[in-house]
């Protein structure tokens, strides 16, 4: 066991060291030009920010593989020989809470800060924002814990009679117990007046955690069930609406007219409202207006990359063309393999959460004859799914964001992603992920079964006073399946047809 737990530690600080290299190496591809060689402190919060997502997200399965390394011990309390996981959890989970409520919103505020300011007034002007925010949270919290910080447990007084010891063991269905009278054993002739509630005062820590999971849950629900079915239908849908051949020169001149026009008329909307900003006229209409802008230049860019890929240019053109359609081609295998991994997800959400009993373990078992085959394949198939319903959560804030006001639009583009945005994303990775390993927990939990995360997220969590409901009647899965339903006969009813070329931009008065 002791060699295990050697390999076991080497492997987490290999892998938090490739976790922290690759987040440098999406920091330096997806930054925007203009972020070169400045806003230091906002790229190290997203490169931190996103190794803790990423190793949350590993933990679960090097949870599972901890217990494996006591399993088979031949003497009492060897588990506590191995990682003490349930403190590494809670560790990892408060700082992802601090990184979200406060450490992100002042790197946030501090980039948006406006740039005619000295650096002490900008920092000044953060820190009472985030100074505000941690009243009001430490507040909620502290009044929060005192009062429902509590867990409910359900238990049953059980006892028996003795008799002697037999000379012979006969059990059947028809004898389930020890003796030749019993038919049935004492917890279930037990009565209802033997079931009792313990109460205990929970943690601030596990308190903490469970707060910001429910907060994570309404997210990933909403965000998750969406994306979940427009990420491969997404992929499956651009392949649908590709180019099909190579446009002519006048249609080409005739297209990007009328973008440039559209260009002009988005300049001269975006000059009206820095115009508006500094006379201070913030308001409703101002911000919707500001959302509106921010639509039409994401359509924009993408009405132009469109337009380039249907008319490709320079002396490697043909070679750019062979590009393109190779690259839809990887759209449509990706998004037929994304497919097939969103339907296993909802029927094993369907089949071993929201039926009871379980009609089957399902990718419970799957995970255990891979590992069967070989030691990390399961795991391997294990941590996938779960990267899988992050990006689903990614792509699902993508998409709402692009039909709903009240949902601000931060998109990640390689090359051209400004810090605000990584931010956003980087915070909605970290809120989600906490989500994301209590979803896995619950759906693995044949797979991670006596693990710690199960410890904190299932008996904690779920026995948590005035929380306990929404796990009790599997609200969040519930939403989870319809949202995807939904969202797949939205792209069924809607989703392969090619968009309309949008109207005259005017603002709203």
């Amino acid at each position: 066991m002791g060699d295990f737990n050697l390999a076991l530690v080497i492997v987490a600080i290999v892998v938090c060291v490739i976790v922290f290299i690759s987040s440098i190496y999406l920091l330096v591809n997806y930054q925007h030009p203009d972020d070169a060689n400045q806003a230091y402190f906002p790229k190290f919060v997203v490169v931190f920010g996103l190794s803790i997502a990423m190793i949350s997200i590993l933990m679960l399965p090097a949870d599972v593989a901890n217990r494996h390394a006591c399993r088979h011990a031949i003497y009492n309390g060897a588990c506590n020989l191995t990682l003490p996981m349930k403190d590494l959890w809670l560790a990892v989970y408060i700082v992802d809470a601090i990184l979200v409520f406060f450490v992100i919103p002042f790197a946030m505020f501090f980039y948006e800060g406006d740039q005619e300011k000295t650096m002490g007034k900008r920092i000044k002007s953060a820190l009472l924002w985030v100074v505000s925010t941690a009243v009001v949270c430490a507040l909620v919290l502290g009044i929060l814990y005192g009062v429902i910080g509590k867990v409910d447990f359900t238990v049953r007084h059980l006892a028996s009679g003795t008799t002697s010891f037999p000379t012979s063991w006969q059990f059947s269905n028809n004898q389930p117990c020890i003796g030749n009278t019993a038919r049935q054993c004492s917890a279930f002739t037990a009565s209802v007046a033997s079931e009792k509630t313990w109460s205990m005062r929970t943690t601030f820590p596990e308190y903490v955690v469970a707060l910001a999971t429910i907060v994570g849950s309404v997210l990933f629900t909403i965000f998750g069930g969406v994306g979940i079915a427009c990420l491969p239908l997404g992929l499956i849908t651009a392949f649908i609406r590709r180019p099909k051949a190579v446009i002519t020169r006048s249609q080409y001149i005739k297209e990007a007219t009328e973008l440039g026009k559209k260009a002009r008329e988005l300049k001269k909307a975006a000059d009206g409202l820095r115009q508006e900003e500094k006379n201070g006229a913030k308001g409703r209409a101002w911000r919707k207006n500001v959302k509106a802008v921010e639509k039409e230049l994401l359509q924009l860019e993408e009405d132009v990359n469109l337009l380039e890929e249907a008319y490709p240019q320079g002396e490697k053109a043909e070679t750019a063309w062979a590009f393109t359609v190779l690259g839809y081609l990887a759209k449509f295998i990706l998004g037929i393999i994304g497919l097939i991994v969103s339907i296993a997800w909802i029927a094993h959400i369907i089949i071993y959460l929201l039926v009871d009993p379980p009609l089957s373990p399902f990718l419970n078992e799957v995970f255990i004859k891979l590992d069967d085959v070989w030691g990390l394949l399961g795991t391997a198939a294990f941590a996938f799914f779960c990267f899988y319903l992050l990006l689903a959560v990614i792509a699902g804030a993508m998409m709402l964001g692009l039909k709903l006001v009240f949902i601000t639009i931060h998109p990640m583009k390689w090359g051209a992603t400004l810090m605000n945005s990584f931010l956003f994303n980087v915070g909605l990775i970290l809120l989600c992920s906490i989500s994301v390993i209590q979803f896995c927990a619950t759906a693995f939990g044949y797979y991670a079964q006596a693990t710690a995360a199960q410890e904190i997220f299932g008996h904690t969590l779920q026995s948590l006073r005035g929380i306990k409901y929404l796990y009790k009647y599997n609200v969040f899965q519930i939403g989870f399946v319809i949202l995807a339903g939904l969202t797949f006969l939205y792209y069924i009813a809607f989703g392969w047809r090619r968009k309309k070329p949008s109207a005259r931009f005017q603002l709203s008065s």
